[in-house]
C-alpha cells in the first residue's frame, strides 16, 4: 500500500471491501498515526484500517482506488489528539504548583502539580473523546473521498 503526502492532502491506496449508495469501505495499511486518533473515520483490524469513504466514482468491492484525506483534518486531528493533552499537561501542573499548592499546605508543591498535572490531561481525553463522539456525525467535510479507481 502506497501512502503519498501532497501540499494539501494525504492519499492512500487501499482495496475496497464494499460499497453502498454514494460510501464505500476501503482497506488501507494501518500507520504509527492511526494509533491515537479519535477521528472515528475507521475501524482498526490487524495491519489494515477500514475507512468510509465517500464514493463519487461508484468504486465496487474488490477495486483498488487512491483515497483522499483533506490535510486540513488531518493536522487538525493530530493537534487535537496530542496537542490539547500535552497542553493540559502542562496547565495543570503550573496551576497545581503555583495556586492550589498554598491551598494544600500538608502536600509537598511537586506532588500537588503532579497531580494536578496528570488531572488535567485525564479529564482532557475524556473531554476529547466525548467530543468526537458528539461531532463524528457531522463531520463530512472531513471524510475520505475516493479520487480515482486503479484497478
Amino acid at each position: 500500500m502506497n501512502v503519498m503526502v501532497k501540499f494539501n492532502s494525504v492519499e492512500e491506496v487501499g482495496l475496497v471491501k464494499s460499497a453502498e449508495g454514494m460510501v464505500a469501505k476501503v482497506l488501507v495499511e494501518k500507520k504509527n498515526a492511526c494509533e491515537g486518533c479519535t477521528s472515528r473515520m475507521c475501524k482498526p483490524a490487524d495491519h489494515s484500517m477500514e475507512i468510509e469513504a465517500l464514493n463519487p466514482l461508484n468504486a465496487r468491492a474488490g477495486q483498488k482506488v487512491r483515497v483522499e484525506i483533506r490535510a486540513y483534518s488531518y493536522m487538525r486531528g493530530s493537534l487535537i489528539v496530542y496537542g490539547i493533552p500535552v497542553l493540559s499537561l502542562i496547565a495543570g501542573a503550573v496551576l497545581g504548583r503555583e495556586v492550589f499548592s498554598g491551598f494544600l499546605k500538608n502536600l509537598d508543591s511537586d506532588s500537588v502539580s503532579a497531580i494536578f498535572g496528570f488531572g488535567a490531561l485525564v479529564i482532557s481525553l475524556l473531554l476529547i473523546k466525548v467530543w468526537s463522539a458528539r461531532t463524528a456525525e457531522k463531520k463530512v467535510g472531513m471524510q475520505p473521498t475516493i479520487k480515482e479507481i486503479i484497478e
